[in-house]
């Protein structure tokens, strides 16, 4: 076995074994605490879980990107409701007051326009200052949120569309639209990371930027893109949910940054870069949906189901590191 071939299956492998100890244990806890006569995941409650893994997984491929390059992104949650803002109010603009259902695809393209064009801006300015990108974003989750309120305070933006409502709401072979948004970009993801040549870069990048320029690699306008795709996607993952929802809140969205890097470390990305996956990434959602749903199936408060997360991420971190300083060698277990 190669140097760090280990490390990186048990990486690979460990989330979907952490998923399946899951089950056993809230089944097991459930069943022995007597809250509830529902089974804990039946094939009812796991296609909705899969639903609602939808928001924060389409983020959280975008995110997976933006990481494997070796850069972080805090301004998700803050896009994302921009996005719905716009997706929302657009719709009501007199200037489209004619189009009838039509102004649909228009809102969507709009909303996607904005949270690519937010994305970028953010890729941009970590290109052209050399600013570390939690820096940036850091700042630009700040004047994003403050964006969200300047533009209706603290009161809600409502659209209903009930033809939107209607397609969000509609299931194909037992899914709902928004699963179908969620498998689809996470497709896209693991093909773009695994069979293209921007995703080669990608970990070449992460794992050594200094060598990725000296092989002639772009690496500015390679992280601006990348950027402009988890804006992208957090519009997106805004799209999908606010089309059924027809309401958006100036605080939704916050603490989704915090979520979604819990969720792609989880599944095994590194926080330093070069190394991560969509698959893992996808694994590493259900398994914080999962906790979420079966801490709240034994009866936890949202207070417990924070701090068991805060937790997990630490000692995923932790482990991340005793990994990565034992890959040149063999994990001693």
């Amino acid at each position: 076995m190669k140097p760090g071939a280990f490390s990186k299956a048990l990486k690979s492998g460990a989330i979907w074994g952490f998923v399946v100890l899951e089950l056993i244990f809230f089944s097991i806890a459930g069943e022995f605490l007597s809250l509830s006569d529902k089974a804990f995941m039946d094939w009812e409650n796991m296609l909705l879980l899969l639903k609602q893994s939808a928001p924060i997984g389409i983020i959280a491929m975008g995110m997976t990107i933006v990481m494997v390059n070796g850069n972080i992104d805090l301004s998700v949650g803050a896009t994302f409701a921009i996005a719905a803002i716009v997706l929302l109010d657009s719709m009501t603009w007199p200037i489209f007051a004619g189009l009838g259902d039509w102004v649909i695809p228009v809102a969507w393209v709009l909303a996607l326009a904005v949270g690519t064009a937010l994305g970028a801006l953010n890729g941009f300015i970590v290109w052209k200052t050399g600013v570390d990108a939690f820096i940036v974003t850091l700042g630009a989750m700040l004047g994003y949120r403050g964006i969200v309120f300047m533009f209706n305070g603290e009161q809600p933006t409502s659209h209903l569309n009930w033809t939107l409502v209607d397609f969000a709401e509609a299931e194909f072979l037992g899914l709902a639209t928004a699963s179908w948004f969620l498998l689809a970009v996470t497709v896209a993801i693991w093909f773009l990371l695994t069979k293209t040549v921007h995703g080669r870069n990608a970990y070449a990048i992460g794992d050594n930027r200094e060598a990725a320029v000296n092989a002639g690699i772009r690496v500015g306008p390679h992280m601006m893109i990348n950027f402009a795709i988890i804006g992208f996607l957090a519009a997106l993952s805004a799209v999908v949910f606010y089309s059924e929802s027809g309401s958006v809140n100036p605080n939704d969205g916050q603490l989704y940054e915090l979520w979604v890097i819990t969720a792609v470390v989880l599944g095994g990305t590194k926080i330093t870069g070069g190394a991560g996956s969509a698959i893992g990434t996808f694994g590493g959602v259900i398994a914080i949906q999962l906790l979420r749903k079966g801490l709240g199936h034994i009866g936890a408060d949202t207070s417990t189901v924070n701090l068991v997360i805060g937790l997990i991420l630490i000692a995923v971190l932790i482990l991340d590191r005793q990994l990565n300083v034992k890959g040149k060698e063999e994990l001693k277990l």
